[in-house]
């Protein structure tokens, strides 16, 4: 485990920049060799949208590392947060609780919330707009949603009272996790099944992307299944059922084009059909 703090405290940020586009060129090359979904689409059209929200995402956490390193120092200099408030853990435990800890409070209720409050739905909704799910699908954010997402995580990070290392190892965890859940790929029915007691599984997130509720709003879960079944808001679809994207925004034109993506937030607001 002193392996794992030491190489975490002090992770180069080419190692970071490796691991975000090694998986997903990994899955790319899968879900092209054998893909869940034979889209109709110009992948690279596709990707291209995806990569962009992908940089401007890496700009907003580039932009506010440092309050975010600095909220970690904080917390550790102080012993404040419930790591710090708990009897002395074996690292392994700590590590453990940590991560779950820091899923459930900067990931699971970081994206119900935005679900639930119709101004940071708005941002959101961005995401769900991606009517063909993909390994690239998984960045894609709008800027203004990535700030808010800094916010949540750094909240995490305090109430949490996670060291520097244990975030960076949660954000490795988590962008490997959203490259696999999102890829256009599909274990064997059993396989997924079983995975999703524990993590969250490519079919556990993709009913999260159907297009209509009570769907959309479910499997709210980023690494760790746990939160979902625990809160009730755990639940399956066939897969021959599902639809990519969000009702409310279905056509090409609405989902498919970089300039309507970033003023979506700033446009009249749509309810539902469902």
């Amino acid at each position: 485990m002193n392996e794992i703090i030491n190489y975490f405290s002090s992770i180069p940020s080419s190692h970071r920049a490796l691991i975000l586009a090694g998986g997903i060129a990994f899955f790319w090359l899968i879900e092209t060799a054998v893909p869940f979904v034979k889209f109709q689409y110009n992948k690279w059209q596709h990707a291209g949208i995806n990569l962009f929200f992908t940089l401007t995402t890496i700009v907003v956490n580039f932009g506010l590392a440092l309050l975010l390193l600095k909220t970690a120092q904080w917390t550790t200099e102080n012993s404040f947060g419930i790591l710090n408030w708990l009897p002395e853990l074996n690292p392994w435990l700590f590590a453990i609780v940590g991560l779950l800890l820091l899923d459930l409070i900067g990931a699971y209720l970081a994206h119900l919330v935005e679900h639930k409050v119709k101004f940071l739905w708005r941002f959101h909704l961005i995401h769900h707009t991606d009517t063909w799910i993909d390994t690239t699908s998984a960045n894609r954010h709008h800027p203004g949603e990535s700030v808010i997402r800094f916010i949540f995580t750094t909240l995490g990070v305090l109430i949490v009272g996670c060291p520097m290392w244990l975030v960076f190892l949660y954000q490795t965890l988590s962008v490997l996790s959203t490259q696999f859940t999102h890829a256009n790929i599909s274990l064997p029915k059993k396989m997924d099944n079983f995975l999703s007691y524990f993590i969250v599984s490519p079919d556990m997130h993709k009913v999260h992307h159907h297009y209509v509720l009570p769907y959309t709003d479910s499997n709210y879960g980023n690494i760790f299944s746990v939160w979902d079944r625990l809160f009730g808001t755990f639940k399956t679809l066939d897969r021959d059922k599902l639809v990519y994207g969000v009702d409310t925004h279905m056509k090409s034109e609405e989902n498919n084009k970089l300039s309507n993506l970033l003023s979506i937030p700033f446009q009249k607001y749509r309810s539902s059909n469902s």
